[in-house]
């Protein structure tokens, strides 16, 4: 479940100012922690409140449960000694579980990332309708984001990296999933993007039955914005991991 800050969408009595922010993320979580087994915070939306950003994105850190992972979505990807910095920051002083990635610099931009006890999520196939401006590019008779999955799946253990794949794209999901079948996909797009869960599951489960973290953000965060948003939230949690394991049994059987 995503974890993004939005004031025009944060219920209007919680205001506008970061504090509010955090009273509501905190309340989310509370609501929401039974359904969820990972929390996606994107840190583009803490970083729109300037000054504020840090403060916000650490007291949201501390109210989740310490039995629930951490992706941080922070899209990073730079030369390697500041990807080392980007990476120390994101593990080292937030304690994320794992890290969104772009793979455009190099490997060698990603390997911070995929170090002793850190996880990286790799840019594989975006959710975005503009995924195939560039991802769709031929490289030596093949998508460029085909490329980029073998490329890491080369370099990096599956213990230490997995891919993004939306859920936007499900035949493209399944055809990464014979390039990397050992490897966990983060499927953002689920919900206000036009994803579908079952859809995506079913396309991108490995051979034991699993290896897929759908992921929801708007539909489940601002399910409501009146008094009983807590109750919402909760709800829209519960039937997408609902939805996510009768997918998973759905496939399983017919396999």
């Amino acid at each position: 479940m995503g974890l993004d800050p939005e004031p025009s969408l944060i219920p209007a009595s919680f205001g506008r100012e970061p504090r509010g922010a955090v009273r509501f993320l905190r309340r989310i979580i509370r609501a929401t922690a039974e359904h969820v087994c990972a929390y996606k915070p994107n840190l583009a939306f803490y970083e729109r409140y300037g000054t504020a950003a840090m403060e916000i994105l650490a007291l949201t850190l501390q109210a989740i449960p310490d039995d629930i992972a951490v992706i941080l979505d922070a899209k990073r990807g730079d030369v390697p000694n500041t990807a080392e910095a980007y990476a120390d920051a994101l593990f080292d002083s937030f304690h994320a579980d794992a890290a969104t990635v772009v793979p455009y610099v190099g490997l060698d931009a990603i390997a911070p990332f995929c170090t002793e006890g850190r996880y990286a999520f790799v840019l594989a196939r975006t959710s975005n309708p503009g995924a195939r401006d560039f991802q769709d590019l031929e490289a030596a008779g093949r998508p460029l984001y085909e490329r980029v999955v073998e490329r890491v799946v080369e370099r990096f253990p599956a213990e230490r990296c997995g891919f993004v794949v939306g859920a936007t794209y499900p035949d493209d999901a399944r055809r990464l999933r014979a390039l990397a079948p050992d490897r966990l996909f983060l499927m953002p797009g689920v919900g206000a993007q036009g994803g579908e869960a079952g859809l995506a599951i079913r396309a991108a489960l490995d051979a034991r039955g699993g290896g897929v973290l759908v992921s929801a953000s708007r539909t489940v965060l601002y399910a409501s914005r009146d008094s009983d948003f807590e109750r919402a939230a909760a709800a829209a949690a519960r039937s997408l991991r609902e939805a996510a394991n009768a997918a998973r049994i759905s496939a399983t059987v017919g396999g």
